[in-house]
């Protein structure tokens, strides 16, 4: 492994690194799942596409930008909405369904774990403003 790659991955913060890592299962669980794990019709089906926004916001987190960051913790509330409704599915749909759950669950905290020290600082800096 190049020895740059490996010092900029460990300058990175844990939860930045977490919440690409939960979202990056995430992005493989929908495509498998919709291609060819349990698909709606046989040999695939559209829903494939749900995982297209997850693909946008993915190089923002890498990078760091907050505001994609804030952008992809409210993105993330769609697919634990529908973790939650397929987790009622039979079969394998309803382990697949547990699954999204926590990784979507995952990526939420770990965002909202990186955004929060920059919040507090910005609310901090807008009090400091005022006064």
């Amino acid at each position: 492994m190049n020895p740059s790659l490996l010092g900029s991955f460990l300058k990175k913060n844990p939860y930045q690194l977490f919440a690409v890592a939960a979202i990056g299962d995430l992005i493989i669980l929908c495509i498998s799942w919709e291609w060819f794990i349990s698909p709606l019709r046989p040999g695939g089906s559209w829903l494939v596409l749900k995982a297209l926004p997850l693909l946008l916001v993915l190089p923002g987190i890498w990078q760091g930008k907050n505001y994609i960051m804030q952008c992809a913790s409210m993105l993330i509330l769609i697919y634990l909405a529908e973790a939650l409704v397929r987790v009622a599915e039979t079969g394998a749909n309803r382990y697949l369904a547990i699954l999204e759950l926590i990784f979507a669950t995952a990526a939420f905290i770990a965002l909202l774990l990186y955004l929060k020290p920059l919040k507090d600082a910005a609310k901090k800096k807008r009090l400091d403003t005022k006064h």
